[in-house]
């Protein structure tokens, strides 16, 4: 295959990005997309250009840190599949591909298409956990969880915190994180103040409340479900009708 790419390329977060075109010939259709992108950047570092910076690590769809835009779609063409996942059989000889990094404010760029997530992790510390003791491990079978309840919290959990959600909101991310932990017999004691706390921390990055287009679990790689966010909802509310002084939010809160 041969294959024109616009790869958004900018040193830092503070200069200025632009697009620049690469001829990619000899693509094999059977390359994965950062395996095409591995090709692209030998030859660049052949002929003394710098490559292109992307995020990379277990490149089997599950880690989360292959994050990019491709032809205006997170991930790509393909649903429910992330881009170290995708094939260049995706694409067609001849076509021309947009690769672009994360939009978010709340993800600046860094390098290229690398951008920092790290808000992603303060909404977690802000309250993704839960009070146990420590020591050595529980019994597995000293607290019965139901397996209905064990199986909604492993769908939550499936999320890998790509970034692919947000578009300017978080919600998806935060709903799914909480989500995992509240329906477990382990994190009942915080899930009003982990609501809480999680919903004023994305807040405080700067993401922006859902708007109800369902854009974020069509954009999501493991198809995380949007009940999750009603669920939020509904803990938020209930936490700040019970735990007033509590809440912490910001402007924008969950509506």
């Amino acid at each position: 295959m041969r294959l024109t790419l616009n790869v958004w390329r900018q040193k830092d977060r503070k200069s200025e990005g632009r697009f620049v075109t690469y001829d990619a010939p000899d693509i094999s259709p059977d390359m994965s997309f950062l395996e095409m992108l591995d090709v692209v950047n030998e030859r660049l570092i052949g002929k003394g250009e710098d490559p292109i910076a992307f995020d990379h690590d277990c490149r089997e769809g599950i880690c989360g840190t292959c994050g990019m835009v491709i032809n205006g779609a997170p991930h790509g063409p393909r649903r429910a599949t992330t881009a170290c996942q995708l094939h260049m059989r995706s694409f067609k000889d001849g076509d021309t591909i947009t690769i672009e990094p994360w939009r978010a404010t709340a993800f600046p760029v860094l390098r290229d298409l690398v951008v920092d997530r790290s808000a992603f992790d303060r909404i977690i510390a802000a309250g993704g956990f839960i009070t146990a003791p420590t020591g050595s491990a529980p019994d597995g079978n000293a607290i019965l969880v139901p397996k209905p309840d064990a199986d909604h919290s492993m769908d939550a959990a499936a999320c890998i915190g790509c970034g692919a959600c947000p578009n300017a909101s978080a919600m998806l991310f935060t709903s799914a994180k909480a989500a995992h932990l509240g329906l477990l017999p382990q994190g009942q004691p915080e899930r009003d103040e982990r609501a809480l706390k999680m919903v004023a921390q994305m807040d405080a990055e700067g993401f922006g409340s859902c708007t109800n287009h369902f854009e974020c679990e069509a954009a999501c790689p493991k198809e995380i479900s949007v009940e999750w966010i009603a669920r939020l909802y509904r803990d938020y509310m209930k936490a700040t009708l019970t735990r007033p002084a509590d809440t912490g939010r910001g402007e924008g809160g969950v509506g």
